[in-house]
Order: structure tokens, then C-alpha cells, then sequence
């Protein structure tokens, strides 16, 4: 791509405002395609490996509500198939086996994400979901290494990050994830003659990959696709997006309350405000360059907007409302806030003494024992607004306060009410 090229179509020219862009296999070619009578039809793939997507997924998906914003049409394609396989991309071991039923629940949790994205539909922008098992289950072992195999050279796969970097760590690496690359290639092959996709996104840890099937639908039909791909994203402190202390930062209300999905992102770090803000919201570029030139204690106003803009996006706008009010009593009125996070504790459990080391583990705020006492020690630990100095201490029933619960806290920013059955 020329460094003077700009794009006409509006997916592209928003595409690279917002700041998605990473990589293009041919930019020019797909913008042209872009302005075409017909929708431009793109998908992302999406392996079954959880019932939830978490925040690292988010790029990814906020690229093909994008697409349909700007009049194309996504497809949805979970791995099926590919979940029985593992993508090896970042990993130093093998994923998991998982059972049929395993992947059938895992895909149900990820579709309850994707309806609040994107509109589905059998219209000509509407978005579908479809399954890469509905072909690679079929497939004939002979006759698919007869007909696709031979247009993958070994030499070139072993140069791929996703392999050279396992070697490299001499992990061993399985032909059956070695394979990987070689299915997601046959699936864009797959979704070109079914779809009449042209596109395939992805993060660019994926641009192997995508250019593997890219040039494979070349090579099998002459046709042309492309592939365009996302900037990995960091924190400005350098950390992985999605990633905190207590673990993944769950898109799934099931798998995370509202209200900490809200804090993540109203936590954001001042650096990072403009960009998650063009990323992660539908909000007008003008006026996310006006929150992101608020200095000092203004740009927490930004930050609430951000956290607002995403969580209303992603949980509702009544759930939106509801952390936000809970964030409000909690740091500005010292109260508990009805969508805090909480958890249950029998009475009984409590008459006979509760480790607070194991309370802490039990409320998510810590990981083990060993990290309970290590966030004591270092006065980051609180019951009742209290600091806990005391890692023996064993928390019971004269604990509860004038609410009637026990709130527990880990630093200032994560707070969980304790109730009693």
C-alpha cells in the first residue's frame, strides 16, 4: 500500500481513522471492491474454546460492526470444527481437547455476544453466523490433501510466527496444530464459493494465515480476496489488552457482572482514552478529539463516557446505567452500590470462623492464598472500609455490617459485598 494512498470507500477511510489498520494485502484493489454495487461480504473466524468471548476479542468484533455500519455484510464463522483442531498462534502448548457437546455450549454463549454487535438477518447486509464444521466434518482425508495440500510449500509454514516461534522454544508442536493454517485457509476458499466472501479480517497475529487463504483462493478459483488485518493492542503501560489481575475481562454477563465490565474500561489509563474511545465506541471522531485533549481530573469525564459508551453497547444501556450509579455510591457516597458484585456465604460457615484468606479467594480478589496474603501485606485489603492487617484473621458473624452484609475490598477500585444465606 502507498503511504499517499487514501482510501475513497467508507468502511476503508473509517476503518483507518478509528485505527484499525495493521496490515493489507492489497489495499488499493479492496478499495475498489469496497465502492462496488454489491455489499462487501468479510468474515472473522472465532474458535469455540469458551462460552464467552472476552475483551481481547473486541477489536475484532467492533471491525465487523464497522463493516455493516459502512454497508457490508460480516459473517460470524465459529470454528466448529477448527475448535477439534487448536490454533497454535501465541501458544508454547496444545489447547485442550474439547468433546462435541463442549464446542455445541461453547458457540451458544458466543452468539448471545454477537446479537448485541450486529444486526442478523437474510437481508443483504444483514450479518450470518455459520458453522466450519458444516464442511471440514465432511471432508475426505486423500482427496483434500490431493486438492489443497499441494499448494502449501512446508518450507513457507515453518517461517510463520505461529510455528517458528514453538521451534524456536523447542515446545513441541503437533501435526494436528500444524495443520491448523492449512483449515483456515480452506475456509475462506469455502466461504468465497458459499458467501461470495472477499474478505477476511483478523488481528495481526492471524496475517499468516489469512494470506495463505487468500492465495489459495487464487490459486484454486483465480479469484480474488484479501486480507486486511488489526494492530495487536496494548495498554499504554505496555500490558496485554483484556487481561487483569483477577483474570479475563468476559464480555458474557454470566461470566462477569456489568459492573465490572464497566470499571474495566472506566479504569482505563489516561493514555489509552482517544484510542479505546475510536476503537471500542461508535462515538463521532470530532468528538472524541475533544475528550481526548482533557487534561488532569477532567479526563476522567472521558473515561465514563468510554465506559458508558461500551458497556451500554455490550450489556444494555439499563445495565450501563446501573454500574455507573453503583460506582457513583460506592467512591463518592462511601455506600454499597446495588450492582456490585457479590457472593454467598452460609451463616453457619460464618459462626465457626471463615479464613479471610479464604474469603478473599472466594470474592475473586485474589488467586490463591498466597496472592490474598500478599494484597494484605501490602494494605490493599479492606472489610468494611477497614483496612485488613492481619492475615490470620478469620472473618465470622460480628463482621456484618448495618447493611447486613460484609464488603470486601482490593484497592480502591474492586469491591464485592459478601452475603449471608
Amino acid at each position: 500500500m502507498s503511504a499517499t494512498f487514501q482510501p475513497k470507500s467508507p468502511f476503508l477511510r473509517d476503518f483507518v481513522a478509528r485505527g484499525y489498520l495493521h496490515q493489507c494485502t492489497n489495499m488499493e484493489e479492496l478499495d475498489q471492491a469496497a465502492q462496488g454495487p454489491k455489499p462487501l461480504v468479510a468474515y472473522i473466524g472465532f474458535d469455540a474454546t469458551a462460552d464467552s468471548l472476552h475483551v481481547g476479542s473486541m477489536v475484532q468484533i467492533m471491525m465487523l460492526r464497522l463493516l455493516q455500519k459502512s454497508g457490508g455484510k460480516p459473517i460470524v464463522l465459529m470454528g466448529g470444527g477448527t475448535t477439534k483442531v487448536g490454533d497454535p498462534t501465541g501458544r508454547d502448548d496444545m489447547r485442550k481437547v474439547l468433546t462435541d457437546a463442549d464446542i455445541a455450549n461453547n458457540i451458544a454463549g458466543i452468539k448471545r455476544v454477537f446479537s448485541k454487535f450486529l444486526t442478523f438477518g437474510d437481508g443483504p447486509t444483514d450479518a450470518v453466523m455459520v458453522n466450519n464444521a458444516d464442511w471440514l466434518d465432511q471432508l475426505n482425508y486423500l482427496e483434500f490433501l490431493r486438492d489443497y495440500g499441494r499448494h502449501f510449500s512446508v518450507n513457507r509454514m515453518l517461517a510463520f510466527d505461529s510455528v517458528k516461534l514453538r521451534l524456536e522454544r523447542e515446545q513441541a508442536l503437533t501435526f494436528l496444530e500444524f495443520n491448523y493454517m492449512i483449515l483456515q485457509a480452506y475456509d475462506f476458499l469455502e466461504l468465497a464459493r458459499r458467501q461470495n466472501c472477499v474478505l477476511q479480517l483478523g488481528g495481526s497475529d492471524q496475517w499468516g494465515n489469512i494470506v495463505n487463504g487468500v492465495e489459495l483462493g487464487r490459486r484454486c478459483d483465480d479469484k480474488a480476496l484479501y486480507g486486511l488485518t488489526s494492530p495487536l493492542i496494548t495498554l499504554a503501560s505496555g500490558a496485554k489488552m483484556g487481561k487483569t489481575a483477577s483474570g479475563a475481562v468476559w464480555l458474557n454477563e454470566e461470566r462477569l457482572s456489568s459492573y465490572d465490565y464497566w470499571q474495566f474500561w472506566r479504569n482505563t489509563e489516561d493514555a489509552d482514552v482517544g484510542r479505546f474511545l475510536r476503537l471500542f465506541t461508535d462515538l463521532p471522531l470530532d468528538e472524541i478529539a475533544r475528550l481526548e485533549k482533557l487534561q488532569g481530573a477532567e479526563i476522567n469525564d472521558a473515561k465514563i463516557i468510554l465506559a458508558d459508551a461500551a458497556t451500554t453497547m455490550c450489556r444494555g444501556a439499563d445495565a450501563a446505567a446501573d454500574a455507573k450509579e453503583t460506582a457513583r455510591k460506592v467512591f463518592i457516597e462511601g455506600g454499597l452500590g446495588g450492582e456490585l458484585p457479590t457472593i454467598d456465604v452460609a451463616r453457619g460457615v460464618l459462626d465457626a470462623g471463615l479464613p479471610v484468606l479464604d474469603l478473599l479467594v472466594q470474592a475473586g480478589l485474589a488467586t490463591s492464598k498466597s496472592d490474598a496474603r500478599r494484597l494484605i501485606k501490602g494494605n490493599g485489603a479492606k472489610m468494611n472500609d477497614q483496612a485488613i492487617s492481619d492475615d490470620t484473621l478469620k472473618v465470622g458473624a460480628g463482621d456484618i455490617n448495618a447493611d447486613g452484609v460484609i464488603k470486601l475490598s482490593a484497592g480502591k477500585k474492586k469491591h464485592v459485598v459478601v452475603k449471608v444465606a
